[in-house]
Parts: structure tokens; C-alpha cells; sequence
């Protein structure tokens, strides 16, 4: 069966209405140019999450190339998707809002701020004593930016990837047998409830709160354990309200954050731990899929609150389709990484009009 690895964040999947334009602007403003797969088909595995039956719909993924997790973009394309019930309230249980990295906080919020972007607020310092602010996209989703300057490369932007993820939860302590036990992300940066002012530009912003910062005591080897890099994961739980569910009676692929992904090895493995933690997979790929012209195993859970956790073994990623260029992933010892020379040449997919 094989031990266990997780590689690092993926990506987070984000619902649109209109994957090209959304492609573009993660493109223009937040340097995810890197099209890593542009995928039309019929989504038949996710059925129980979509109404019951398959769907059809568009799915980019988008990733900047200095490293840290990227955006996979999805797009119903037979039907119309639904916005959230109620509006978004911190506390509300479900995907908050992604974590980017910036390597000089001040020089990000005055490119995004020339570039037109939406900020919500200043530069505030939160918790562990980093500088972040938040943004919001032109379909209403709020990014956060924060100093982490562990970039993969330096291409002389002071923005790379994800890096994190705010979950809202309704118990953290019993999400941590997910979070930590599962997932490895045992290390407490902080561990505080009270009310906080650096979330006070945010809708509920100003109650009280118990937040926990984690990261992972023992380093991310293998695979694109060096692109994507170290990472962390906050719960908010919210203390002076009662919580809504962000995709309450909404199917999966709908606006707003649909998934958290982590890249992994040996998907069996990590299955039966989920399965001991009171975690089933809900959804496996079986054999493999094949997404674009990339390919693997995937699977998802839902954490204890049903936000969806997704897994991805990947076996192949295509650099030249034309030239059966492409990384090859299955006969690789699972612990080494991939030299950088192979990560670098994954520039080659990105979108030149894009590039800055």
C-alpha cells in the first residue's frame, strides 16, 4: 500500500460563471498565468454533490510559477450557478478565503491597488505578527494577502501562490483530528479566541472568535513538494453567532470556493486513515482520470462541517501535448522531489499574453 505523503496544497477551486475571464483575471493580477490543463466534459463522479446526475463544465487550472498552490477554475456549463443563500459572514462554516504569499506586502498592496483590484482593507497585522490585507475579486470572492516570502522562484513579482486556507468550523477541537492528525498539520502558531482587529474590515468581523493557526512540524518531501511549499491552515469558529453552512443546499461547482486540494501519494493509505478519523471518502476517481491531458487518482472527503476536502495522486503533467513532452510522475521514487529543472520547464505553460 505504500506510506502515506502529501505534497502540499494544490489548489482551491472556485465556482464562476465564466472560466475565461476568471482565468484571465487570476492571470493579470495575481500571476496565476501558468495554464496547467483546460478540461471540457462530463463530470460524472461528483454527481451525488450536483443534483444527482453528471454535469457538464470547463475546468482550468491556473498556477503561478513562483511557487505555492493554484486556482482551479470551474464552470457549469448547462446550467446557471447559484449564489450563496445567505451573505458571507466570518464564522460561516465552509472555505473563507485562500492565502497568498507576498515577499514585501507593502510593494503588493500598492500593484494590486494601481491595477484597479478591490481592497477591502489596510495592511493590518494579524495574530502571529505578520502584515496581510484582503481583497476582493470582480466575483465577489475575498483573497487574502499575506507576508510569507518563501517563494519557489523569484520572477521579480511580489506575488506568488496560495500558501493557506480560513476555514470556518463549528467545533475546532474535533476538526483537528482532520486537520492535524490526518492531514499532519500539527504545529500551533497560535491559538487565540477573542475579538480581533485585523478582521474588522470583514463582514462579522468585528465578534468574537477562536482562531488556530496550524502548520506541519515535519517538512514536505517528494513530488512538487519544492513548487508548492510549505503551507498552513486557520479554523474561525465563531463564538457570538450561530454559523451559516456557505453552500447550503447549493451543489458543488456553484460561486464561491468549492474545494481545498492537496496534492498526495498513496491515496489508499490516506483513504484508511480518513476512514479511521471519522472522515470517509465520499468520492473516489477508482482507477484514474484523466483531466485535460493530465492524469491520476482523486478522491474527496467532507471535513466534519461537509466543506469538501479534495486528493489528487497525479501521475502525469503534460508540457508540450505536441511533442509528448510531460512530467512523469508514477515510477519516481514518492520521496524525491522533482529536480528543479523539470518544475521550471512547467513555464512553458504559461499563457505568453499574460506575461508581464
Amino acid at each position: 500500500m505504500g506510506e502515506k505523503l502529501i505534497y502540499g496544497i494544490q489548489q482551491i477551486g472556485i465556482g464562476v460563471k465564466n472560466a475565461e475571464n476568471a482565468f484571465k483575471w487570476y492571470a493579470q493580477n495575481l500571476g496565476a498565468d501558468a495554464l496547467i490543463f483546460d478540461d471540457s466534459n462530463e463530470a460524472t463522479h461528483m454527481a451525488k454533490y450536483m443534483g444527482g446526475k453528471a454535469r457538464s463544465k470547463r475546468a482550468l487550472l491556473a498556477l503561478n510559477m513562483q511557487g505555492g498552490g493554484g486556482y482551479e477554475i470551474w464552470q457549469y456549463k448547462n446550467r446557471t450557478p447559484s449564489a450563496a443563500e445567505n451573505t458571507f459572514q466570518l464564522g460561516d462554516l465552509g472555505i473563507h478565503f485562500p492565502v497568498i504569499k507576498s515577499n514585501n506586502i507593502s510593494k503588493s498592496y500598492g500593484v494590486l491597488q494601481a491595477k484597479n483590484v478591490r481592497i477591502l482593507s489596510d495592511i493590518v497585522i494579524e495574530p502571529d505578527q505578520q502584515k496581510s490585507f484582503y481583497i476582493k475579486d470582480p466575483f465577489d470572492n475575498i483573497l487574502k494577502i499575506k507576508e510569507y516570502p518563501k517563494f519557489y522562484a523569484n520572477h521579480k513579482k511580489s506575488i506568488a501562490g496560495i500558501f493557506s486556507a480560513v476555514i470556518g468550523v463549528s467545533d475546532i477541537d474535533e476538526s483537528l483530528n482532520l486537520y492535524s492528525e490526518v492531514l499532519g498539520y500539527d504545529q500551533i502558531i497560535y491559538d487565540k479566541t477573542s475579538i480581533f482587529d485585523d478582521l474588522k474590515s470583514l463582514n462579522n468581523g468585528n465578534k468574537r472568535f477562536r482562531r488556530i493557526l496550524l502548520s506541519h512540524s515535519e517538512k514536505r518531501i517528494g513530488g512538487f513538494s519544492k513548487l508548492f511549499g510549505e503551507s498552513q491552515i486557520e479554523l474561525i469558529q465563531a463564538i457570538e453567532n450561530k454559523p451559516n453552512k456557505i453552500f447550503q443546499n447549493r451543489f458543488w461547482g456553484d460561486l464561491g470556493y468549492i474545494h481545498l486540494c492537496f496534492d498526495i501519494k498513496n491515496i489508499t493509505q490516506l483513504a484508511e486513515e480518513c476512514k479511521r478519523a471519522g472522515v470517509p471518502f465520499q468520492v473516489m476517481s477508482g482507477e484514474s482520470f484523466d483531466m485535460g491531458d493530465a492524469n491520476g487518482h482523486w478522491g474527496y472527503i467532507e471535513d466534519f462541517d461537509g466543506t469538501l476536502i479534495e486528493f489528487i495522486e497525479t501521475n502525469k503533467v503534460p508540457l508540450i501535448k505536441k511533442l509528448g513532452l510531460y512530467i512523469n510522475l508514477r515510477n519516481r521514487d514518492p520521496k524525491k522531489p522533482l529536480p528543479n529543472w523539470m518544475i521550471k520547464a512547467m513555464n512553458l505553460k504559461r499563457v505568453k499574453k499574460f506575461k508581464e
